[in-house]
């Protein structure tokens, strides 16, 4: 794996880490305006229902797997220098997919009241229902904008372009905040609604529309159902659009099951779940998109060895989302208590998140990993096996999350998603390696056994810590909890860093060398 491959996939993955971690800084802040306008409540969850219908509509098009299923296709016209014909199957398969999509919409608009009375059957409150309908029909079309906008995005990775798409996030859930600050005060959880289309249409449509045209993007509407390439994007797709995912269940799973919980359980789940994406979001996502379009390259170039050099590491970069997850399960209540509590999210539901949230955590790791393995599978543009594997596991996860949710209520839910979650993604990793051959699997492994005990033995070591030497400072106001944040965090840094370079851990030490050079060369030091 050569050294100018790496050095591009780094800064990719800084574009698309700082994107990301933007955005859910910006998504913190959407769920801090939600919890003041709405608190833990019925009509929070009549809102968090709204994006069933939406996001399965969205997964039937498979519109957030574009990049994984596009990229390939088109990447072997620019390879082969035959760009023209990539532009015409760009084409092709936006306007035939996007007319069929357009169909789903009205269906799904009309009838909206059937499908929330399936999806919310938990909820049989006719406020809860008719308010989450009305809000599900205000979000349905914002699908049409991801679908397209993602083809647009999906372009501009291939073109090694990640910039303009990096921004999407960032304008979507400014647009929800803009329509919370807005509207929230005059009709409440609908003014988030309508941010939601408004984001969705500037951020994931119009801008990325501009930043195709100055790739080169030449779209045309060509209706050829018969264009090989369309034949072999729909046999990619195919089992995305049929097959569950990890992330897509843990989505749907949380409010159908939630439902069935005291009014506001679904709110609970979804605030202590904008905690868990900030370590997962900012590790796994961002690293697992930028790493694509190269794992793609490696593919046709028919370099599997390089591949799995590129996936082991990767993997273990991955692993320090571990430690950081033990630093919010022992500063839960305090990172609660500081985002959400005001207005009318009071310090009981601070209680009830802070409870769901150490579970949630447990499988933070896991979820930023499966960004990474799921895709090397789609590098080899094989969408069947995971897509099978995916669907028979989220199956097998039913049970579990039933039991969860009647043994432990919504910490049940939460444990559910982590064991789930774990299982799956080394399952899938085992039988990637089994495939590839990849011998070097067993070092990654280990990695993570060492990791793992060194961040329990790290939690212990903070929650002591917490517990007697900060035990004077009242936890129960904003600014204490700070403090304890601040001081708890300094001293968890200083033991991560100086572990990192005691023990050699090479992972730790790079990443901390990395970090002060940028922040040196930011200031001109």
């Amino acid at each position: 794996m050569t050294q100018s491959l790496l050095k591009k996939v780094g800064i990719a993955s800084i574009i698309m880490m700082t994107s990301v971690f933007l955005s859910r800084f910006m998504g913190l802040f959407r769920e801090m305006m939600i919890a003041f306008i709405g608190g833990a409540s019925n009509e929070v969850d009549a809102y968090q229902a709204a994006f069933v219908i939406p996001e399965i509509l969205n997964h039937m098009v498979a519109s957030g797997f574009l990049s994984v299923t596009f990229i390939p296709i088109f990447a072997r016209y620019l390879v082969e220098g035959n760009e023209d014909e990539g532009w015409r199957v760009f084409s092709v398969i936006l306007t035939c997919f996007g007319s069929l999509l357009l169909l789903f919409i009205v269906l799904t608009f009309i009838f909206a009241p059937d499908l929330i009375a399936v999806i919310a059957r938990g909820r049989v409150d006719p406020f809860f229902r008719a308010t989450a309908v009305k809000m599900t029909r205000i979000i349905i079309p914002a699908q049409f904008f991801f679908f397209t906008g993602g083809l647009f995005m999906a372009v501009q990775f291939a073109k090694e372009k990640f910039a303009i798409p990096a921004l999407a996030p960032l304008v979507y859930n400014a647009g929800i905040i803009a329509g919370g600050i807005l509207l929230g005060s005059r009709i409440g959880m609908e003014g988030f609604s309508w941010g939601v289309l408004a984001g969705a249409f500037l951020g994931n449509f119009a801008i990325q529309y501009w930043a195709a045209k100055k790739v080169g993007m030449k779209l045309s509407l060509i209706f050829d159902f018969q264009h090989p390439d369309l034949k072999k994007y729909i046999l990619l797709t195919l089992p995305l659009m049929l097959g569950l995912t990890m992330m897509f269940s843990m989505e749907i799973f949380i409010r159908f099951f939630g439902a069935y919980l005291h009014p506001g359980s679904i709110a609970i789940l979804l605030f202590g779940r904008a905690i868990l994406y900030i370590p997962v979001g900012l590790f796994g996502q961002a690293v697992g998109v930028a790493a694509f379009p190269f794992m793609a390259r490696l593919v046709l170039e028919k370099k599997m060895r390089e591949l799995n050099q590129l996936i082991n590491q990767t993997l273990r970069y991955l692993a320090l989302v571990i430690p950081f997850s033990v630093l919010l399960m022992v500063l839960r209540h305090e990172i609660v208590q500081i985002l959400f509590q005001r207005g009318k999210f009071d310090a009981g539901a601070t209680e009830m998140t802070a409870q769901v949230l150490i579970f949630l955590l447990g499988g933070a790791f896991a979820l930023s990993a499966y960004t990474v393995v799921v895709r090397a599978y789609h590098a080899m543009q094989n969408t069947l096996f995971p897509a099978i594997f995916g669907t028979v596991a989220v199956l097998l996860s039913l049970p579990l999350y039933w039991y969860g949710m009647m043994i432990m209520g919504a910490r049940g839910i939460a444990l559910a998603v982590s064991l789930s979650s774990i299982f799956q993604v080394i399952l899938l990793y085992a039988l990637w390696n089994k495939r590839s051959n990849n011998a070097e699997s067993r070092f990654v492994y280990r990695f993570y056994g060492r990791i793992i005990l060194f961040s329990s033995l790290l939690g212990i070591l903070l929650a002591c810590f917490k517990a007697n030497i900060l035990s004077g400072i009242d936890a129960a106001t904003f600014w204490g909890s700070f403090y304890i944040c601040l001081i708890t965090g300094g001293l968890f840094l200083a033991i991560l860093l100086t572990s990192g370079y005691v023990f050699k851990i090479r992972e730790i030490s790079e990443v901390a060398a990395n970090s002060v050079r940028k922040i040196k060369a930011y200031f001109g030091v």
